[in-house]
């Protein structure tokens, strides 16, 4: 009898523990989570980070902007930068800039501002620039991309 009470004392406890980490976490709010380059970090090349990097999901931290870099390839690109500019062509304003990481991903939980659009360019290692001519209104990059269109790729 004292053996079964033991255990299920046990079991209550690490539950109750359990409940309480988990619910903590949720009521902290969105956690800082900003991709480097060459840290290692990040995961599931490709997917669409914003099915759990948001208000409620499971991922660390509610991304604004996110995203994965491939090559020609169709291998991960590491290290890139990727730029925010109110204009076309790196024109305009240099709203935000996000280094993309060794796993060729790129992500931040910083505002940005899409006002009434942002375009997009990004610079591989090798300074060769790819830019997105259509204009965005949400950081949700592999929503899209990988998708309905081609992945995104530098040199």
């Amino acid at each position: 009898m004292k053996k079964i009470s033991i255990s299920i004392l046990s079991s209550v406890i690490i539950i109750t523990f359990f409940m309480l980490a988990v619910s903590c976490e949720k009521e902290d709010g969105n956690e800082t989570n900003i991709s480097s380059y060459d840290a290692t970090e990040s995961h599931n090349t490709g997917e669409v980070c914003m099915q759990c990097h948001i208000s409620g999901g499971d991922g660390e931290g509610w991304f604004t902007a996110a995203g994965s870099i491939y090559n020609l390839q169709s291998t991960i690109f590491p290290n890139a930068t990727v730029r925010f500019y109110t204009g076309q062509d790196g024109t305009g304003t240099l709203v935000k800039t996000i280094e993309a990481d060794a796993n060729g991903n790129f992500y931040t939980t910083e505002d940005i501002n899409f006002g009434s659009g942002l375009y997009v360019v990004i610079e591989g290692t090798s300074g060769v620039f790819t830019k997105m001519n259509s204009i965005l209104t949400t950081g949700n990059c592999n929503n899209c991309h990988g998708n309905s269109v081609d992945n995104i790729w530098v040199e």
